[in-house]
């Protein structure tokens, strides 16, 4: 028999094909769940996520997975969500997060400053909490302008919260950031927390800092039964352990919410549009409106509306050379931060 002749005759069961997979009707109608409860995300633990949901009894800690039809959508702490299944919050039960609410602000890092990859930080902050201890570990001014150029892109409020005050003088960190306009408070062990507090009130406040800086200790104070480890800095290298190990949504006592976040040693940017920082200073944006096109506002540009500015008086040398530091902190490798 030739090669091309067919195997089986039109009277042959086999010629029939067999169905093909996937031949079920696609339809795009999706379940409503009518039944779904509010919640918010707590912490993320390898693909299981703690929720607080509100039920008539008051909050109830929940147990989640995400569902299929989420798909590759990421979930992490401070998302708004959905959640449909057990909800009581017993041992042993699991719910299912089924939908995730728009987000209303997103802080993101990357690896570096040439890793195309971004991390979801936190969602729906309103405010970022950079604290910094002014001794042991001292203070490496790298991080925080990373993280204001964060804070502003974000779209979230900046706060300066500066620890161990009674190891050092706060006054030389502050002058560096006081033209800026950016807020701070200033802490030491076991003194009075009542102006962070009134800070923190009424706000999603994420708190981001080098490992050692006194995160943790903070987040107890504020929070008792938080239960937050602490550590200890290292006298050789003169950093601080690792106590956090991933990021935490607390509710705080008098109203708002604290994140607590692992010690970070790098922060990259390389999401954040270096044209797209001066948006968060509304007063410098205006005198660049006669800059050259293609300006970046850096020390280097030519006839910069910055410069002009300054030499009309109209601007503060000050506040503009501390815009700058953060427009050049890009260019500083996040791991020597």
């Amino acid at each position: 028999m030739a090669r091309s002749a067919r195997r089986y005759s039109d009277e042959d069961v086999e010629h029939y094909d067999r169905p093909r997979r996937r031949t079920r009707p696609r339809t795009k109608e999706r379940p409503a769940y009518d039944d779904a409860v509010a919640g918010v995300v707590v912490t993320v633990d390898r693909g299981r996520f703690t929720l607080l949901v509100e039920t008539s009894d008051g909050p109830v800690t929940v147990m989640a997975m995400k569902a299929r039809p989420l798909g590759r959508k990421g979930v992490v702490v401070g998302d708004r969500v959905r959640v449909v299944g057990d909800v009581s919050g017993a041992e042993g039960s699991l719910a299912r997060i089924v939908e995730v609410e728009p987000r209303t602000t997103v802080l993101r890092r990357t690896a570096d400053d040439d890793d195309p990859v971004e991390r979801v930080v936190v969602a729906n902050a309103t405010q970022l909490v950079v604290v910094t201890a002014l001794a042991d570990p001292e203070p490496r001014t790298g991080l925080i302008d990373r993280a204001l150029v964060a804070a502003y892109d974000a779209g979230m409020a900046p706060l300066l919260c500066l620890t161990k005050a009674d190891l050092a003088d706060p006054q030389t960190l502050l002058a560096t950031y006081r033209s800026l306009g950016v807020p701070w408070v200033v802490t030491q062990k076991g003194g009075d927390l009542s102006e962070l507090r009134e800070r923190l009130a009424g706000e999603t406040s994420v708190l981001l800092g080098h490992s050692g800086v006194g995160k943790s200790t903070l987040v107890n104070a504020l929070v008792p039964d938080a239960g937050r480890e602490v550590g200890v800095v290292n006298a050789v290298t003169g950093r601080g352990r690792h106590t956090s190990t991933s990021a935490l949504l607390l509710p705080l006592p008098g109203g708002g919410w604290i994140v607590d976040t692992p010690g970070i040693r790098s922060f990259g940017l390389a999401h954040v549009e270096p044209g797209d920082l001066i948006k968060a200073f509304p007063d410098l944006e205006e005198m660049t409106v006669d800059c050259p096109r293609g300006c970046t506002h850096g020390v280097e540009e030519p006839e910069c509306g910055l410069d002009l500015a300054i030499e009309r008086g109209e601007l503060d040398a000050d506040r503009v050379a501390s815009f700058r530091r953060l427009l050049e902190a890009r260019s500083v490798p996040a791991y020597l931060l």
